[in-house]
């Protein structure tokens, strides 16, 4: 796996201040982008597996290295996301490959839990593009004050033969909620909608 990733960026975001008032308790959100060579770049290939495979070995790896960056044990993370940005040479569906079929379980594996579905988003685009993943709680998908998304970018990926495979977790919600919906302490966590 390792001779298939060029670089891994993490960023670590802060919110300390929202709207000109003071945020109660800091809010932190973590990206690890991971920049995989795409094996079928310029071709149309059947089978995805390889891809696939990638996929669960990225869903080990890059959440580890969110929650090493933020300090943070998985059980206190409340929302998560996941998201691809596809060089001009690839398919959406290579980015479909890698996000979908299986990188979602060693994910929960290392944040201990994530009962809801993981928001995502594919796009193509050229090296330095931003694209955004987007997120909600990850026991719950009807709480509101979690429904956000964290804007990432590597400036030289992906390169047309590339992949920037993204994830993002965060320790709240977005600051100075008030749009209503289901509350953090009203939460069972165990259909991943309530």
């Amino acid at each position: 796996m390792s001779k298939d990733i060029r670089r891994i960026v993490t960023i670590v975001e802060e919110t300390l201040q929202e709207g000109g008032r003071p945020v109660a308790s800091p809010i932190r959100r973590c990206a690890a982008v991971a920049v995989i060579r795409n094996p079928h770049a310029g071709r149309f290939v059947e089978d995805l597996s390889d891809l696939t495979a990638m996929g669960t070995a990225l869903g080990r790896i890059l959440p580890e290295r969110a929650l090493s960056a933020l300090k943070l044990p998985g059980a206190a993370v409340q929302s998560f996301g996941k998201a691809a940005l596809v060089g001009a040479e690839g398919e959406l569906e290579h980015a479909a490959a890698l996000l979908h079929p299986t990188l979602g379980t060693p994910f929960r594996e290392v944040l201990g839990k994530g009962a809801a579905l993981i928001p995502s988003s594919k796009k193509r685009g050229r090296p330095g593009a931003a694209f955004d993943i987007p997120l909600g709680h990850k026991d719950a998908a009807k709480v509101r004050s979690h429904f956000d998304g964290m804007e990432v970018l590597v400036p030289d990926a992906p390169r047309e033969d590339e992949i920037a495979v993204a994830i993002a977790i965060t320790d709240g919600g977005r600051p100075h909620p008030r749009v209503g919906g289901l509350r953090l302490e009203a939460i069972k966590g165990e259909d991943g909608l309530v």
